[in-house]
């Protein structure tokens, strides 16, 4: 089918992308709605009005990725300056770094450890009993024994996921969070870094061209579908049918703002905070995601966690199993619709990092164009799996 008229609901990485990509291939006109009042979705990065430093609004992010032609496709419209996300936890028996590292384990053992020694050790104490692991708590305990759980995992996870990690599925914890070397690096990725200028300038960039008009402070309902030729919908997945069946899962986060007086407050970007006893899972400290730059003040934010309300934005997708079986009702709904495409972290609900919303974007594009260039329906979601 002939694309002329298309509306993009989400000015996020997955539809500001994708707007981009349909701009450049076919001779259409593309609308780019947001219910915010700003661009680039969670990833908004704007200047404090207090201290002049470039804050994560939603949290930090940094981008990372292994992925040659993502890497190459965001340094088309941003300079990245290197950066690495080195974390540190705080726990009841010290500040250690993450993720787990021989660095992590010697200190908090107060052993001299080499690689091989470190990797018997940490085997010695995992719980063998425990076979074919099924909950988050069980995958833990197995791996790593009670004393790395206990004070790493144990009380970060009931206050970001809001349940014991008893109730959660062991595949959250879906590698071992241990290296047996001193690489403190928090990613493995090949390419790793921060835009100079912020994700929402980037974002921006992406969608400047002549055909892409962007639309600020206006909330999507289904009745908008109509004088469209396609929907590209990346809200929640619930939200577009009103939640009708009722509302999948997510945690949300929220922050207090806090500026000091002094040039460094914590000493590194990013602490996670593991026990329980806090009642927030991280504080970042924003002027150390631009180490180019230099400020006398600081500014830092802590984070909390919470259950998703009607009035709060989703974060994260719990994916319990009752989520799942509301997903693929949710999913057989989005099947019978017409001219409406579901993208991104919400309107799949899945948990992506921006590397993989684009790099998903950018093959779902040449999909649409392909469905446009054989007259074929253009597919509903980017994903088949649930």
């Amino acid at each position: 089918m002939a694309l002329k008229e298309i509306l993009i609901v989400g000015a996020g990485f997955s539809g500001a992308v994708l707007a981009r990509e349909l701009v450049e291939s076919l001779d259409c006109e593309v609308l780019v709605w947001d219910e915010r009042d700003h661009i680039a979705g969670n990833c908004h990065s704007e200047r404090d009005e207090e201290t002049g430093i470039m804050v994560h609004k939603y949290g930090p992010h940094i981008f990372h990725t292994s992925n040659k032609i993502v890497w190459d496709y965001v340094n088309r419209y941003a300079n990245f300056r290197p950066f690495t996300n080195r974390v540190k936890a705080h726990t009841d028996k010290g500040v250690f770094s993450l993720p787990i590292n021989l660095l992590t384990i010697n200190q908090f053992f107060g052993r001299c450890f080499m690689p091989l020694e470190a990797e018997a050790f940490i085997a010695s104490i995992g719980c063998e009993e425990i076979k074919g692991p099924e909950t988050f708590e069980q995958q833990a305990l197995r791996f790593l024994g009670e004393d790395l759980y206990n004070s790493f995992f144990k009380g970060y996870t009931i206050k970001q996921w809001g349940t014991h990690p008893s109730n959660l599925p062991a595949s959250i914890l879906k590698r071992l969070p241990v290296r047996f070397n001193y690489d403190d690096n928090y990613y493995s990725s090949i390419y790793q870094g921060i835009p100079e200028e912020g994700y929402t300038t980037m974002v921006q960039n992406i969608l400047n061209h002549p055909r892409i008009q962007i639309q600020l402070n206006t909330r999507f309902s289904k009745g908008d579908s109509s004088g469209f030729d396609h929907v590209f919908y990346s809200g929640p997945l619930d939200g577009f049918f009103d939640y009708s069946l009722g509302r999948l899962g997510y945690r949300t986060i929220y922050f207090e703002r806090n500026v000091a007086d002094c040039s460094d407050y914590q000493g590194n970007a990013v602490i996670n905070y593991c026990s329980e006893k806090v009642p927030y899972t991280r504080v970042h400290e924003h002027k150390h995601f631009t180490p180019w730059e230099k400020h006398d003040r600081t500014v830092y934010f802590t984070e909390y966690s919470k259950e998703t309300t009607e009035a709060d934005v989703p974060f994260y997708p719990k994916r319990l199993e009752g989520d799942k079986e509301l997903l693929k009702k949710y999913r057989q709904l989005a099947e019978a619709e017409q001219n409406v495409s579901f993208i991104g972290r919400l309107g799949t609900y899945r948990y992506l990092d921006m590397h993989q919303v684009i790099e998903e974007s950018l093959i779902f594009s040449k999909k649409v164009l392909s469905a446009c260039s054989t007259s074929s329906k253009i597919p509903i979601f980017p994903n088949e799996e649930i």
